[in-house]
């Protein structure tokens, strides 16, 4: 069964992400030439400027606001499975299972902004990104294991956008409380690969909340811009502080 409901309304949620670390979010490499960089960054075909992708961003949005309001207990500690996510969790992010639940939050793939272009230009070591050399090393017989990995460098931004469909008007309050519990856990985590290992700490700022004008096809009656703005900022007492 599919749950659909009638939108009243589409709000616009934009912003900034800047890159507080060096960011890696991979890409599948078929094959890779002796001397090469082992893990590339995903990159927008067209114009070959490295991109975050809107699965990214929604699949580590999700996982954290589980992680910071289901308090149920599953006995080993665990996340309870996507299947049983809360009601509050599934209509921002929707679900599959056991029913379609469409998702009140639409995510963009994150593009550079033209400043950024502007100053990493002929700047890094690839188009617009950097290589950073690791190595592994094996515990049990101390080999190492030099490797090369893609990364966008810090200081990089992105323009941030969302948009939220209006669906129960008395519930939009309580989903930008949860987007905003979403966003402060993400200023205290990662986004990408390697997170453990100081890459892709962000943070997002400069948010802005508007009601698109449709034309009068919806009229949502009861929606306070200002105040929605003011909780997404709370989130962002997270990010400057960063």
């Amino acid at each position: 069964m599919t749950t659909q409901r009638k939108i009243f309304g589409k709000i616009k949620i934009s912003g900034k992400l800047t890159l507080v670390t060096g960011l890696h979010i991979g890409s599948s490499k078929d094959f890779a030439p002796i001397g090469a960089v082992d893990s590339v960054v995903v990159r927008d075909p067209l114009t070959n400027r490295p991109i975050i992708p809107g699965s990214s961003l929604k699949g580590k949005l999700r996982t954290l606001l589980v992680k910071a309001i289901d308090e149920r207990e599953t006995g080993d500690n665990s996340l309870v499975g996507i299947k049983e996510d809360l009601p509050e969790i599934k209509r921002l992010f929707g679900a599959s299972e056991p029913e379609i639940i469409s998702s009140r939050l639409q995510f963009y793939d994150l593009f550079v902004d033209k400043d950024s272009v502007e100053k990493l230009r002929d700047k890094t070591d690839l188009y617009l990104t950097e290589i950073k050399f690791e190595n592994t090393i094996n515990r049990t017989d101390s080999v190492a294991n030099p490797r090369q990995l893609e990364r966008v460098p810090a200081g990089a931004n992105f323009a941030f956008q969302l948009i939220y469909n209006v669906e129960v008007q008395g519930e939009v309050e309580a989903d930008f409380a949860n987007l905003a519990i979403a966003l402060k856990f993400f200023h205290l985590d990662y986004l990408g690969g390697s997170g453990t290992r100081g890459y892709g700490k962000v943070k997002v700022a400069g948010l802005k909340v508007e009601l698109l004008d449709l034309q009068n096809l919806t009229k949502p009656t009861e929606i306070d811009v200002v105040k929605l703005q003011s909780i997404l900022e709370e989130s962002e007492k997270y990010a400057l502080s960063l």
